[in-house]
């Protein structure tokens, strides 16, 4: 996922859903670089992700 700053760049974030029903925990990282367009901070933020899976 990414989001637009209130200054100008983009935010990169992943979300990670692990469980079902009642038991389901949502995980949302969102990292410290500030990119310059949505396409930059959304490769950053898959390669993190699944990066992040790998280790888990």
């Amino acid at each position: 996922m990414t989001q637009a700053r209130e200054g100008g760049g983009f935010d990169a974030l992943v979300s990670i859903r692990s469980g079902r029903g009642m038991a389901s925990v949502d995980r949302v990282m969102r990292f410290t670089p500030q990119f310059p367009s949505p396409k930059a901070a959304l490769r950053y933020a898959r390669a993190e992700g699944l990066a992040w899976a790998r280790r888990h």
